[in-house]
């Protein structure tokens, strides 16, 4: 029997576009409190208005995942705004592909940054709040290059072989603390913004014209909410149909 995701108290990186906005509209409309942090404040202003406008409960906070003391501070927001955090979605992400040889070191070490010690400053700011709780979830967005690595992927595709690892780990750590890996392959986003090549940026589009669109990514976040508190969805993988790989 699916639990009602109303009154839920969900955070949410990178939520000013995407798989983040997508995930903040939704669950809002099952009636959580979203709570939403991204570096991009006009777009979280609007997206709060747009939810508000239908019904739903949202705040915000601008959020530069990168620093930790951001992200303990977003946290703490939230749970003075709504008494509680329930869930803590670790969604942002950048993904400037490039061939190992191009020796782009400062976008190698921007991946690091975002996606995992991002990543890491979510599960810090987070975990002691739902250890006290004793109650709480974790969704921590990788993706199909956490599966399968690919020609100019290397360092993304290790980024999200982390996001894997680190969250099987507080998994196993936590027996009251769920934890869910979402690892959507080709999604409707603007990750290719941060591709800095504009050859590989352009083959990017061309091949994300068959892709899935990030409500789908949404109501996979929703379904392992809705789950039970002793049951665990630990990872779902998403594809187009027509996904070569």
């Amino acid at each position: 029997m699916a639990v009602n995701i109303e009154g839920k108290v969900v955070v949410i990186t990178g939520a000013s576009s995407g798989i983040g906005e997508a995930t903040a509209r939704l669950l809002a409309q099952k009636g959580a409190h979203v709570v939403l942090g991204a570096r991009r404040t006009d777009r979280l202003e609007a997206l709060v208005s747009a939810i508000r406008a239908e019904g739903g409960s949202a705040r915000y906070r601008a959020l530069d995942v990168t620093k930790r003391e951001d992200v303990e501070a977003f946290v703490n927001f939230a749970q003075s705004e709504f008494g509680k955090v329930d869930i803590v979605i670790n969604n942002a992400g950048v993904m400037p592909i490039s061939p190992l040889e191009a020796l782009k070191v400062n976008e190698w070490n921007q991946m690091i940054d975002v996606n995992v010690r991002g990543m890491l400053h979510g599960i810090a700011a987070g975990l002691p709040v739902m250890k006290k709780q004793g109650f709480g979830q974790f969704i921590n967005v990788s993706s199909t290059a956490g599966h399968a690595v690919h020609p100019t992927g290397a360092v993304y595709s290790g980024t999200k072989f982390a996001v894997m690892a680190i969250s099987e780990g507080l998994r196993q750590e936590n027996d009251n603390i769920r934890v869910t890996v979402i690892s959507p392959g080709l999604t409707k986003s603007e990750l290719d913004d941060t591709i800095s090549d504009p050859a590989l940026a352009e083959g990017m589009r061309v091949s994300r014209k068959n892709a899935i669109g990030a409500d789908a990514i949404a109501r996979a976040i929703a379904f392992a909410v809705e789950q039970p508190a002793d049951v665990n969805v630990s990872e779902i993988i998403m594809q187009p149909t027509a996904s070569p790989y």
